[in-house]
Parts: structure tokens; sequence; C-alpha cells
């Protein structure tokens, strides 16, 4: 039993990486792709916002289903639309069916949720950040390995990177019908009292599980800031190429990896969710102040890297925080409206840091050191580390 969840978990993983590196594999070209069936700048623009618009309102849809149904069904559902999501890229014969296949990407992406909630089903209390950090870390690989790859695959002919992508996720849907397993059965899941819209805003609107899903919407927010203006902000400043662009983001990756695959473990071991969320924005706050005043390379990189380890403690902390806030029969539910929060500051991010550098390549880090510093102090006034007893107090005192 031990050694199936073990597999199942990795089979997660797994899943989780695919989706992300032919995510990562469509970041680069994407654009281009689109120019070449005539789009305008706008036109991209709204190409590339329409996967976190489907996110933002299917990532709770995923979630409270996978409550309903099991998650593996959900999961399985997601990767197979992901299949055709790439393989639509691919067969697109104008722009309107390049968002179409955008679309269907961003809401089949938004199985996060369900991916989160299976590991919450899989893990107790006291390992579930570090459940949560080996998902980052897919994360992390899938961004690492896809830009190159699709950069790669694209030299020899444009749609190749969508027919790899495509054909990565039917083996993935392959490999998780055969092995992966439901982590609780029908029984344990109390579905029929606990899967209400009602009852899912009434446990979300609690304060401990309202405070951390904000937390978790603004510094999304500030990261996002980061994403989608660092490119611009390299070029400008330090007269980055393409090429070494991409180097930074893998070093961006790189670390990430490190932190939550191997880090994260051993500290909230040792001190908790609640202290590497709050050390977490400090360091992004830190890192972001270094961003904005850095014109040398070496304090590009130091910045760089303080803000992905603190990005890299805070992100798997406050996932395990929110989990262990929920009710056991709708971690998938909680999971997936911050999911579609963490979507909105993606979508709203980017927008606010693209109007800042109007007023210098730096004012971006600027805004977002003043935004997650503000997170850093909620999180130390207002988060605290979960007390089993006074959890379950409020959980029943709200429907759970």
């Amino acid at each position: 039993m031990a050694w199936q969840r073990r597999s199942s978990l990795a089979v997660v993983f797994f899943t989780v990486f695919l989706d992300l590196l032919g995510f990562g594999m469509v970041i680069p070209i994407l654009p281009l792709y689109a120019k070449t069936l005539h789009a305008s700048d706008v036109a991209v623009g709204v190409l590339l916002a329409t996967y976190s618009m489907m996110q933002l309102f299917f990532a709770p849809v995923w979630g409270r289903l996978s409550d309903r149904v099991g998650r593996r069904p959900v999961i399985l559902v997601s990767v197979l639309g992901s299949c055709l999501s790439q393989l639509g890229y691919a067969l697109a014969g104008s722009f309107a069916g390049l968002v179409a296949a955008r679309a269907l990407a961003g809401a089949c992406g938004a199985n996060i949720s369900a991916a989160q909630a299976y590991v919450a089903d899989s893990t107790d209390e006291k390992s579930r950040a570090a459940g949560m950090g080996m998902l980052g870390a897919a994360f992390g690989l899938g961004f690492v390995f896809g830009p190159a790859l699709g950069g790669l695959l694209a030299h020899h002919d444009a749609r190749l990177p969508f027919f790899v992508a495509s054909a990565l996720a039917a083996l993935n849907f392959v490999l998780a019908s055969l092995i992966l397993g439901e982590p609780r059965e029908r029984g344990e899941r109390t579905a029929s009292r606990a899967l209400t819209w009602p009852a899912l805003v009434r446990t979300v609107s609690s304060p401990r599980l309202l405070a951390l899903i904000l937390l978790f919407f603004v510094v999304t927010f500030g990261f996002a800031n980061l994403e989608a203006t660092f490119p611009l902000y390299l070029h400008r400043r330090f007269q980055f190429d393409s090429r070494r662009v991409a180097y930074v983001f893998v070093y961006v990756g790189v670390v990430m990896i490190v932190v939550q695959g191997a880090l994260v473990r051993r500290l909230v071991a040792a001190f908790g969710e609640r202290a590497l969320v709050v050390g977490g924005t400090l360091l992004m706050t830190a890192g972001m102040v270094t961003l904005s005043l850095a014109h040398t390379v070496a304090t590009l990189f130091v910045g760089v890297g303080i803000v992905s380890v603190g990005n890299g403690l805070n992100t798997p902390s406050l996932s395990s925080l929110i989990s262990r806030s929920a009710g056991t029969d709708r971690q998938g539910g909680v999971l997936g409206v911050s999911q579609s929060f963490g979507a909105l500051a993606r979508i709203g991010g980017p927008i606010v840091g693209a109007a800042l550098l109007a007023f210098g390549d730096g004012m971006p880090y600027v805004a977002a050191a003043i935004i997650i510093g503000f997170a850093c102090l909620f999180a130390t006034a207002a988060v605290r580390q979960p007390d089993a007893a006074a959890v379950a107090i409020e959980r029943w005192e709200h429907g759970s």
C-alpha cells in the first residue's frame, strides 16, 4: 500500500512536470507562431492572457469536481485535454483556432488544484509542505527544460514543438491511466454535505483561510511583476539578448528546484510553515529591492537568487497552510479557489508591471518590493502555525 501510494505520488509529480514541460515549450514560440497567422501585438497579448483567464474560472471548478468524483478522473481528463490543446496549436489554420486551443490549454492547466489535493490526500500534515515543495520542483523542472526544448525543436519546424508536447501529454495520459490510483476511497469523501458552492464560500471566507488566500494573491501578484517585465528589464539595463535572458530564467528555475525539492522539507520540520512564509516574503522583498538597484551582472544574480529562494520557500508553505486549514472533504475546492486567486494575480501583475516600466526599468520591482513588504508584515501579524484542535473547531464552526 505504501509502495502504491509512493508510485502514485511519483506519477502526479511526473504529470505536473510533463504538463509544465509542454507549457514551457510553448512560451518562447507562441507569440512568433501567432504572428505567422497575422496577429497584431494586441491580439498576441490577448492570446497569452487567455490561459490565465481560463485558469481563473476553471481552477475552483476542477478542484470542486475532484472533491466529488475523485482526484484521478479529473487529472486524467485534464491531461487528455492538454494533449488535444497542443494538437490544436499545431493544426490551427487561423488565429481564432489558436485562441481556442489556448483557451482549452488554460482550462486543462487549472488541474493543478486537483494535483495539490491529491498530494494533500496522500500526505500527513507534517509532510504536507514537503509534498507541495516537490510539486513546485516539478513545476520548476518543466520551466527549465521546456523553453530550451521548444526553441530547439522550433528551429526544425514551427509546429514541431506542439506535436512533441501533444505526444508527451499522450504518454502522460497512458502512464497515469495505468499507475495512478485514487488516494481516498469514495466512502471517505463526504461529498453530499461539503460540495455546495455556498458551503465552499463559507469555508473560504473563514478568517484563517481568507487571510492565507489573500496573502497568496498578493505574493503571486508581486512575483508576476518580475516574470512579465524581466526580459525587458534585462534587455534595457544589461543589454541581454534572448539567449542570455533564457540563461537567467534557467538559473531561476534551478534555484527554485533546489529550494522546493530539497530544502523545504527540512526547514518546515525545523521551523514550521509560518516561519517559511514570513521568511520567504522578507527575502522576496529584499530581492526586489536589490533588482531595482542592480547595475552589475553580479548584483543582478544576487537579487534574482534572493527572490527565487524566497518564492521557493513561500509558495509550498502557503499551499500547505491553505490545505491544512481546509476540511478533508473540500481540499480540491479550497485549493482551486486559491489557484483562481493566483491566476487573477498573474493577469493583473503583468499589466501593472508593464505600465510601471514607463517610469523606469526598475519601477516594477520597487512596486513589487512595497507590495510584498506589506505582505510580509501581514504574514507576521495574521498567519499562525496551525494548531490541530483550533483548526478542527474553526472547520466545525463553518460547516466543514
